[in-house]
């Protein structure tokens, strides 16, 4: 009995229909387990037509499968291929793929051939395709001489290519030397046959580098022809005798002669024939040159063009259709048109068919006595002959078997044997191809097997179909019937169906039917049977759904999407855009059950999908966004009531986007003049479609159209044809006409040029006219070309003219131009300024005073006074050097100004000079002045040296800048104790031939401040400060230290603090209960912050200011200064260096030389006397002193 069993009749819902055509594939590609034996079946195989790389090793594809494994033996042109006699040729193991090594020895072409592969074991024979190799080849162009190719404006012209003939076809592009490509059009494209085609020519086609190039991908090489040089003759370069000898109306009419009606460039004539095969793509060409260029359309003359199948490319030049079939054969016609006529050409399409499969053998497994058949039926045009092969040879001279009956295309079997067993091939061909199809005969007697595995788990969505598998084998083939529990009956056919491959179906699925269902398959030679188990779950549904949403571009939207399910499933929510992924773009969030898009931009509107996946089942739910956007542009633009001076332009409105268009505007171009660019021309109403425009004369206008609404303007409209206006004198002159000379004797006239839009007509020149303002003579005229430069030689220098720009053409004059003045060439002036004094301000400003220079000498355009200055030497040292010279510029007719910047006590010479347009007079007699002295700059250093016990060394260099004569130097110093107080100040005034001074009587170990600065009879200088240290007494030290060893006064320090912490102790306690203690009381009776003086152990300290603002750095206090009432001590103070308490130059003192002033912890200032300090020690402070 066979294993595939014709289909039972059985009535299904249409929606079943796809189902039921899956499971009879299924039953077609039912195997025979690998474990039986059975004949071979080719499972790979190389292409019937196999292009193979010559630079790379051959490999030749042959793989099958049978039991027992198949051996392998290949012909090549039809003759037994030895592989083992060619070192070249390898087998592969367990295989019968070929790879022959031509990478180490031989060529590609010598194994150029027809190879057939035989896969035999002793059950029959399969054979492969005959698998036809060939080298690719990418050839060079033939070499030829190109002459240049020259023609006129207008002309049609096919440049050609002609590659080499490659296997397989090169494919074919235009580039230039860049390597860019040629850019197409509906005037210029490239033909199927890779000729470049121009329907007529442009100047901008001039070029010498139109290339073609050959890519032949197979080798992955680029061959390349030799440039073409194409020249494009305007009508502004064709003989000027011709020209001269038409009128306008002539030469215009002659013109528009050049246009003329579509003509065909390919194919040739008005009909021709094309064939083309079944499921190829049937490609259609025509491409016609005229003037204006044509618009190609098609149409199939007994039919319509099949929607879906139907593409236009290279601008509607080619049509193409895909998967042609014999119902596509006919007439179709192609129409090239433009505004001069109408041409045609039919081409008779045929399709013919290669062999095709109407019902290829399939492989048959009979057990022993039973019959069978193998239908072998394709079709083809012409129709294709069938031929047998069984174990690939002829079946007419293969070994006879009585079970066999051949009948056309159907082998019949009956009572077939072991025997029996044969690999039989079915050969379908015609003219155009063939089909070989391999399907053997299994003769086996076997008893049931289930191949699904047991206990398979389904899990089915409810209401909808569930299909249990069970597939088997068996020969005979088994009987299969299907139980529900563990002692159900054998389920019938009017609830559920019964596939022939063993598929159980249960049409729709409900919640009881879940369980666990048993197949069993029987047949003569036994029994199996498998368990497999159904799981019905919920389907998973979209509750609330994204709805349609209009937003304006830059908003933000939202979309929402909540899913219901099984709750043994687990959704994945996915979000799509027009059924493809969203944009990565950061605008677009999704989270739980929201889409947010943000910043919307005018590609966002579309379709918003929201999947809902499950591994059962998934849902979706659109929504449209609309996104408010600019208008389409207009379109349908035409010329209408075409006067001299105004036309009509007339549009239709393109969509609004959802925004009403407010106004359209207009700009237009003029092709003669400025060819591309735009100008505005006029605005209307949104409400109006048509506009009446002013035009100008001699202008080749073209019209195009935008429209505006409350987003923003529209793309253009495509151009309007284009309107030519006549002739006309100007209307305007030149403007910005001047008069300057560039040398002394001559007048250089300029103007702006009118532009070709203001020109109105051809032959555009100027007429110039000028005479002296102040004399009598007559004008004098001359016209000049289209330039914007007159030069009038042989003037007097820097006279007035008046002068005049005058615009003519070939029509006339424009009205008469306005009268600007101008001046001839300026020369150098020829008088210095007198009477130049100097009066010196301060020791680095100067004023200086001139007379202006007559009019008449400054022969030009008075731009100024020059004063040049510089330092002849310096009066401190005495010697003479030259330094750079500076110069100051005052415009105008100004006769005085200020010289900034100059250095204290030197020697300054000046001149002064008058300058015009063309460069400086002569220089007025040097003047001397002397600045006077100013105060010093810090000396240049100060260090102390040998420091001892009670003396210090200071050396300095003077001043860099000492600005005057020296007089003396002044230091400064004071102590500064452990708690960085200062002491008492001491002032000490030093000659100034001094440059080292030793202080004696110091203080031993003591850190002291410097100040230090030079004088002049202007001042005192910036001053430098610097500190030092005498040296420690060695027996002094000692002694303290012995003294803090000793127990006795260990234990007295340990008192003291322990004093010290009880009085803290009982202070904090008063000030938690609100009390005061004596010195909070002293400072709550002072408001005023005078304190009044106070008695020390040490002597009597002055009245002293506190200055307590939090906001402001702490002054220095006078002499017995106490710190805050609140005993802190601010670590501001504390911790800064020293260097800190420096000194200004805004310090003052007393008659008894006391400073009075402040300083700050960031700026040096004027040291202040006596023991003073920003704050009184600390208890802590004073056990350091104590010690």
């Amino acid at each position: 009995m066979q294993l595939e069993i014709m289909p039972r009749k059985k009535r299904l819902p249409a929606g079943r229909a796809p189902l039921l055509l899956l499971l009879c594939q299924l039953v077609r590609a039912l195997d025979v387990p690998l474990d039986l034996v059975q004949p071979p079946t080719i499972t790979q195989q190389s292409p019937k037509d196999y292009i193979i790389d010559p630079r790379e090793n051959i490999v030749i594809q042959c793989e099958a499968k049978g039991k027992p494994p198949p051996s392998f033996s290949w012909t090549r042109n039809g003759t037994h291929f030895d592989i083992e006699k060619d070192p070249l040729v390898t087998m592969k193991p367990g295989s019968g793929t070929l790879t022959i090594n031509i990478m180490s020895e031989g060529k590609a072409e010598t194994y150029e051939g027809v190879y057939q592969c035989t896969a035999r074991n002793e059950r029959g024979a399969a054979i492969s395709n005959n698998i036809v190799v060939r080298p690719s080849r990418s050839p060079l162009w033939t070499k030829e001489k190109l002459e240049p190719i020259t023609l006129r404006n207008g002309q049609s012209l096919i440049l050609p290519c002609r590659p080499p003939l490659g296997l397989p076809p090169p494919i074919i592009f235009w580039m230039d030397n860049s390597f860019q490509r040629l850019p197409q059009s509906e005037r210029v494209s490239q033909g199927l046959n890779g000729d470049l085609y121009f329907s007529n020519v442009l100047p901008e086609d001039t070029r010498e580098d139109y290339i073609c190039y050959a890519r032949f991908n197979h080798t992955q090489t680029i061959q390349q022809k030799q440039p073409i040089s194409v020249k494009v003759i305007s009508v502004d370069e064709l003989n000027d005798t011709i020209a001269a000898n038409l009128n306008d109306s002539e030469f215009y009419s002659a013109k528009s002669n050049r246009e003329r009606p579509p003509t065909f460039l390919t194919p040739e004539g008005n009909a021709s024939h094309k064939e083309e095969l079944r499921g190829n793509v049937l490609s259609l060409e025509c491409i016609a040159e005229g003037l204006p260029t044509p618009i190609i359309y098609w149409i199939k003359e007994d039919g319509t063009l099949p929607i879906n199948r139907t593409f236009y490319k290279n601008f509607k030049k080619t049509l193409q259709i895909i998967q042609v079939s014999e119902a596509d054969s006919g007439n179709y016609q192609c129409i090239a048109k433009n505004p001069l006529g109408a041409i045609y050409h039919t081409i008779s399409v045929t399709v013919k068919a290669a062999p095709y499969w109407i019902m290829a053998p399939q492989n048959l497994v009979l057990s022993p006595g039973e019959d069978g058949r193998l239908i072998c039926r394709a079709n083809g045009n012409p129709k294709p002959r069938i031929s047998w092969l069984s174990n690939g040879v002829p079946i007419e001279i293969a070994p006879d078997d009585p079970s066999r009956n051949i009948d056309g295309d159907t082998i019949i079997f009956s009572n077939v044997q072991e025997r029996s067993s044969a690999v039989y091939q079915c050969n379908a061909s015609n003219e155009y191809g063939y089909l070989l199809a391999n399907a053997f005969v299994n003769v086996l007697a076997e008893p049931p097997r289930i191949l699904t595995s047991a206990n398979t788990l389904y899990q089915v969505i409810t209401d909808r179909p569930a299909l249990l598998d069970c597939a088997f084998f068996g020969s005979p083939l088994p009987t299969v019937e299907w139980f529900k529990g563990a002692k159900g009956s054998a389920l019938r056919e009017d609830i559920y169906v019964l596939h022939e491959n063993g598929t159980l179906e249960i049409p729709v699925a409900q919640k009881d039917s879940t369980g666990t269902y048993t197949c069993v398959a029987r047949n003569k030679l036994g029994m199996a049977k498998n368990e497999v188990h159904l799981e019905i779950k919920d389907a998973t549904r979209i509750i609330k759904q994204p709805e349609y949403a209009v937003v304006q571009r830059g908003g933000t939207v939202s979309f929402e999407c909540k899913v219901k399910h099984d709750h043994t499933l687990i959704p994945t929510i996915t979000w799509l855009k027009d059924s493809g992924e969203l944009p990565n773009d950061g605008r677009f969030t999704v989270d739980k059950d929201h889409l947010v898009v943000a910043d919307v931009w005018d590609n966002d509107g579309g379709t918003y999908t929201c999947v809902a996946n499950t591994t059962l089942d998934n849902v979706s739910a659109s929504a449209v966004l609309s996104v408010v956007d600019v208008p389409n542009p207009p379109f349908d633009l035409e010329l209408t009531d075409q006067l001299d001076k105004s036309v009509q332009l007339s549009w239709t409105p393109g969509n609004d986007n959802n925004s009403p268009i407010t106004k359209f505007i207009i700009e237009y171009e003029d092709a003669m003049h400025e060819a591309g660019l735009w100008h505005h021309q006029t605005e209307v109403s949104g409400m109006q479609t048509t506009a009446q425009l002013k035009l100008s004369p001699y202008v080749n206008y073209s019209f195009r159209v935008m429209a505006v609404n409350s987003l923003g303007r529209s793309l253009p409209s495509e151009a309007s044809e284009q309107y030519l206006t006549k002739a006309a004198e100007p209307d305007t002159n030149p403007t910005a006409v001047e008069g300057l000379g560039s040398e002394p004797d001559n007048l250089v006239i300029t103007w702006k040029p009118l532009n070709g839009f203001e020109s109105n007509g051809p032959g555009l020149q100027y007429k110039v006219s000028w005479r002296q303002k102040d004399g009598d003579d007559e004008w004098t005229s001359v016209v000049v070309a289209n330039v914007s430069k007159y030069i009038v030689s042989g003037t007097p220098t820097f006279v007035p003219y008046l002068i005049k720009v005058q615009a003519l053409n070939d029509v006339g004059f424009a009205p008469e131009p306005a009268v600007v003045m101008g001046h001839s060439g300026e020369d150098l002036p020829m008088v210095a300024p007198g009477n130049v004094r100097v009066n010196v301000v301060n020791s680095t400003l100067a004023e200086v005073h001139w007379d202006p220079v007559p009019l008449k000498s400054i022969r030009g355009h008075l731009q100024g006074y020059r004063i040049y200055y510089w330092k002849a030497q310096s009066s401190s040292k005495r010697n003479r050097r030259h330094l750079e010279k500076k110069i100051l510029t005052f415009q105008g007719s100004k006769t005085h100004g200020m010289l900034p910047g100059l250095e204290p006590f030197s020697h300054y010479t000046l001149n002064v000079r008058v300058v015009n347009g063309k460069g400086e007079g002569p220089a007025s007699p040097d003047r001397v002045f002397t600045t006077p002295e100013g105060v010093p700059s810090a000396p240049s250093s100060l260090k102390i040296v040998n420091p001892t016990l009670d003396s210090l060394t200071l050396e300095w260099d003077p001043p860099s800048r000492p600005n005057g004569i020296l007089t003396e130097y002044t230091l400064k110093y004071q102590p500064i104790n452990s708690t960085h107080e200062l002491g008492p100040l001491v002032d000490l005034k030093i000659p100034a031939n001094k440059t080292r001074w030793t202080l004696k009587n110091l203080n031993f170990s003591t850190r002291y401040k410097f100040y230090f600065y030079a004088q002049t009879a202007a001042g005192s200088g910036s001053q430098i400060t610097e500190e030092a240290v005498t040296n420690v007494d060695e027996a002094m030290a000692s002694r303290q230290v012995d003294i803090a060893t000793q127990g006795w006064f260990i234990g007295l320090m340990c008192a003291v603090a322990l004093l010290i912490l009880i009085l803290l102790i009982v202070c904090f306690i008063r000030r938690n209960k609100g009390g005061k203690y004596p010195v909070k009381e002293k400072e709550d009776a002072h408001a005023d912050p005078e304190i009044q003086p106070m008695k020390e152990d040490d002597g009597t300290f002055g009245e002293y200011r506190s200055l307590e603002s939090d906001a402001e750095d702490h002054k220095p206090l006078k002499k017995g200064s106490r710190t805050p009432s609140d005993r802190t001590v601010k670590k501001e103070d504390s911790d800064d260096s020293l260097v800190d308490y420096g000194e200004g130059v805004n310090g003052q003192f007393n008659e008894d030389g006391s400073f009075i002033g402040q300083y700050s912890g960031k700026k040096e200032k004027e040291p202040a006397e006596g023991n003073e300090s920003s704050e009184a020690p600390s208890p802590v402070n004073a056990m350091n002193s104590f010690v």
